[in-house]
């Protein structure tokens, strides 16, 4: 314990302008404003154990501590190198943090410390474990049959391929002050029956959910209708044979309204996409993110659809296209220059060059109702993790890329797509053919020359242009940032 009488407290105030630091004896500051300091020592510490230092010094500082637990966010944090047992004994009956650790050797070393916290269920609000081995997962299930009603944040994580399956019975089915809940490549089927309770959730995020763990997209829409909360939702499957069946019922004709979500992330097959999103309106939605495993054909007519239903995501003007070595990427925007939010962003797994122009030119198509006021279009390969060029690509699978962009007044071609685009175009403008970009003004290439066969073949392209009805097209160098 520290002496405070012999101390003092330093304050600072300029209300006339030209009062300096006062040294006031601490002793006779009461403890309201004591309780003040020590709530902005807390929040600029921003540590959850920062008030451990304040109980240390004297009796009235601790007795002011513990007066104010709810004011001051008093919590205990435990990790996997935490004496548990041994620091529960010392400390009140404070609510319980368990906090992550990205070292699976660590985390199972350091197991029966976790199994200990878990023991407080009626105090637990916080749980964050990273890379979590199967072994510590079937012990952690064990541990976590009780209700935990006061737990707020659950976040568990699992790169095992053997992750077990989370029972009907974890956290007894009753977490109802859950506001985030994060199983990442951990598989739980009975997932409905705690959402059930679950009606403070804002934030959801199944991602990586092995084909254990499938929820059908009827299950999944009806425990989300419970959600009046839930602005954010990610589901994701780990491999495309999480899918429903093929015999699958046309959508309702009323869908369940999704009144606060805002963000929205799926991976998975285009069918359980077409599922999921037929059943649901989410009027509020502002961010779309969508990656679809390889599939020959791709059925998502109902996806622009749920697309068009959200007021924030009308009216597109700019697009991107970045072609990578595993994916391909579309990404539309309300405005160029503006590629936070709102958007839509809808990626495809597939490696060869010529499956990603056909994988496009059926995306595009579908997204056609959401073209029609896309003003600007950027189409390159991603700089570090680039596609794998195949040099017998023919005219038309390039001619597909770009039917759909009837409104397109400016095109932007990185350096490798301009070599592979640029016969294309001259071959357009011989055969008079204007039914292809015919809205265009701007041509903007990358690494443009002032003489190769780039600047040739453009330069017929423009010249065919002029003897057409479309407008006349200016050819500029783009310095791609």
């Amino acid at each position: 314990m520290v002496n405070v009488d012999r101390c003092t407290f330093c304050v600072t105030t300029n209300e006339l302008g030209d009062v300096g630091p006062l040294n006031v004896p601490i002793r006779i500051i009461p403890d309201d404003a004591l309780l003040e300091i020590f709530i902005s020592f807390v929040d600029e510490a921003e540590r959850i154990e920062a008030w451990y230092t304040l109980v240390h010094v004297c009796r009235r500082w601790r007795y002011i501590v513990f007066n104010s637990p709810r004011r001051l966010n008093l919590r205990l944090l435990c990790t996997y190198s935490t004496p548990v047992r041994e620091k529960l004994d010392v400390w009140p009956a404070l609510p319980i943090i368990i906090r992550k650790s990205v070292d699976p050797t660590s985390l199972l070393a350091g197991a029966d410390n976790i199994l200990a916290a878990l023991e407080h269920h009626d105090r637990m609000c916080h749980i964050d474990l990273w890379d979590v081995p199967s072994s510590l997962l079937e012990r952690f299930a064990t541990a976590t049959k009780e209700p935990f009603p006061a737990l707020t944040y659950l976040e568990l994580w699992s790169n095992d391929e053997s992750v077990p399956t989370l029972p009907d019975s974890f956290l007894g089915g009753y977490a109802p002050r859950l506001r985030t809940l994060y199983l990442i490549g951990i598989p739980f089927p009975a997932l409905p029956k705690l959402l059930l309770s679950s009606n403070a959730l804002v934030n959801l995020d199944l991602s990586d959910t092995p084909d254990s763990g499938y929820i059908s997209p009827e299950a999944m829409v009806n425990c989300l209708t419970t959600l009046r909360r839930l602005e954010s939702l990610k589901l994701g499957f780990r491999s495309p044979h999480s899918r429903p069946k093929a015999n699958r019922r046309p959508p309702p004709l009323e869908r369940a309204v999704l009144s606060t979500l805002t963000w929205f992330q799926f991976k998975g097959v285009s069918e359980y996409l077409e599922d999921l999103v037929s059943l649901i309106d989410a009027p509020l939605l502002d961010t779309v993110r969508v990656t679809l495993f390889n599939q020959l054909i791709f059925h998502i007519s109902q996806f622009p659809r749920f697309i068009g239903r959200a007021e924030n995501l009308k009216a597109f003007t700019a697009g991107l296209v970045v072609l990578y070595n595993q994916s391909v990427k579309v990404t539309l925007y309300p405005q160029a220059g503006k590629e936070d939010r709102p958007m839509v962003a809808l990626a495809i797994s597939c490696s060869q060059s010529d499956w990603q122009l056909s994988s496009l030119k059926q995306v595009c198509k579908s997204f056609r109702p959401l073209l029609f006021d896309l003003e600007r279009l950027d189409i390159h390969e991603d700089k570090y993790w680039g596609p794998h060029w195949r040099d017998d690509m023919e005219s038309p699978q390039w001619l597909s890329l770009f039917r759909p962009f009837i409104a397109v007044k400016d095109l932007y071609l990185s350096e490798q797509l301009s070599l592979r685009v640029a016969p294309t175009l001259q071959e357009l403008a011989r055969e008079r053919t204007t039914g292809v970009l015919p809205m265009l003004h701007n041509l903007f290439l990358e690494g443009l020359q002032e003489s190769g066969t780039v600047r040739e073949a453009i330069g017929q392209f423009v010249a065919g242009r002029q003897l057409s009805e479309c407008p006349t097209v200016t050819v500029n160098r783009w310095e791609r940032r």
